[in-house]
């Protein structure tokens, strides 16, 4: 028989084949499959397996930024200039689960045999899956827990990412307050140095008074001088950071408290991590364990059914090893266990300090007011002739060194807050993931 019409045959054959093992095999198959896993609902197997609820959980967050603040401002402009390689990987990972919702297949692939010293024999090989001990299911379940910690690398190195550039706008919002603060100090006692020079050149003080006051000076300077560089280098790392520039994004957003029933981040994917384990225990225990599989050979032979047993050998470490994997998942809820506690005790952590700084500002605002109205009667009593210029200078250093510190703590409460919502994957929608 000529060459052309056997491999004709031997493909309609195996055509044929191949519906026979779809439909007369099937029942036998469902043994290895849960109820919505049999092939005749194959097209929707793809969509079942790759459903998650922790996507969708994380599709569904909404970021706690205020849309037209500059907090929102900055966000969005960080992101635009995102990389995108935690979003090919996180495609990598959807692309290989896919693969994997579909193998439940038949296989077909060549089959080589060395006959004798002097011809191989090569044939086509189909081969069904008849019972794999879940093998498949396993393999899916993996491939669906490689999509979800994907999925959380990606929300991580976002809400990660936003956090950067905000706590970079904050310290650039911070250092330029307290500049102010800072600048209008060196002002005030460059004049009161200038009333000391005056006063020194009469003979009317001496150069004690004078060499303490420029050294009041001369440190509010340099205050002043870090401040500035402070600004300069948080404002020329977030336009590193950003799309373009940011200069002009002025302000801060005030945030809401923070939302307990959002979980964060480190849990889910200590969740995505244990589904991933018990996976990886599932497929190494149906690999310890016999299979069958249903087999055709096709080629110059003709067909040539066939079952193959195959699994894994008996040993006397098998039982141990059983109890290693059905002990996964334990580790697995325990790791996530961990995972929770140790988020909640760094919230709870985050949520003092927070309430620390509230209360310093709190009591620090009614210090400040008690220290402006001490100053403003040394002043007067200054006039007078009641106060030296030395005990004048030395009560207003004290106030610029007290308003200074006191514009600080709101900032400081605001990066803890966003802190906070970065743990809980709350800096960025779920739709821009």
């Amino acid at each position: 028989m000529p060459l052309k019409v056997r491999t004709s045959i031997a493909a309609l054959a195996a055509a044929g084949l191949l519906s026979g093992c779809l439909a007369g095999l099937q029942p036998a198959s469902k043994q290895s499959y849960s109820p919505g896993d049999d092939p005749a609902s194959a097209s929707n197997i793809g969509r079942a397996e790759t459903t998650s609820a922790l996507i969708a959980d994380l599709q569904s967050r909404q970021s706690v930024l205020p849309p037209d603040g500059p907090f929102a401002l900055v966000a969005d402009s960080v992101i635009r200039a995102s990389s995108g390689a935690s979003v090919a990987e996180l495609r990598v990972a959807q692309l290989k689960s896919q693969a994997k919702a579909k193998n439940w297949l038949p296989q077909i692939g060549p089959s080589v045999n060395l006959t004798s010293l002097s011809g191989l024999v090569t044939d086509l090989l189909l081969q069904q899956a008849l019972f794999d001990n879940g093998q498949r299911k396993a393999e899916r379940a993996h491939a669906a827990a490689d999509v979800e910690i994907a999925a959380v690398t990606l929300a991580t190195e976002m809400n990660q990412r936003v956090f950067s550039g905000l706590s970079y706008h904050v310290r650039a919002e911070q250092a330029r307050a307290q500049a102010e603060v800072a600048r209008r100090a060196a002002d005030r006692l460059a004049g009161y140095d200038a009333v000391i020079t005056e006063r020194l050149a009469g003979g009317l003080s001496d150069r004690s008074e004078q060499q303490v006051i420029r050294q009041h000076l001369t440190e509010m300077q340099a205050t002043l001088a870090g401040d500035m560089e402070t600004e300069a280098s948080a404002l020329a790392e977030l336009s590193a950071l950003a799309a373009g520039p940011v200069d002009a994004i002025r302000g801060l957003d005030s945030l809401p408290p923070d939302m307990v029933q959002v979980m964060p981040l480190t849990v889910i994917r200590a969740r995505a991590e244990g589904a991933q384990m018990v996976a990886e225990a599932n497929m190494a225990r149906a690999e310890m364990m016999p299979g069958l599989r249903a087999t055709t050979s096709v080629g110059t032979g003709g067909l040539q059914p066939g079952l193959r047993l195959g699994g894994g050998v008996l040993n006397a470490g098998m039982r141990d090893s059983m109890a290693a994997l059905q002990a996964t998942g334990e580790i697995a809820g325990k790791r996530t266990a961990q995972a929770a506690e140790d988020a909640r005790r760094r919230i709870v952590m985050l949520e003092r300090r927070i309430a620390l700084l509230q209360q310093r500002e709190r009591s620090g605002t009614a210090v400040l007011a008690q220290t402006a109205e001490n100053l403003d009667l040394f002043d007067q009593q200054y006039r007078v002739g009641r106060r030296t210029l030395l005990e004048l200078v030395n009560q207003y250093h004290d106030y610029a060194r007290l308003e200074r510190e006191q514009v600080g703590l709101r900032h400081e409460a605001i990066l803890l807050r966003l802190e906070i919502a970065r743990d809980r994957g709350q800096l960025v929608n779920g739709s821009q993931l």
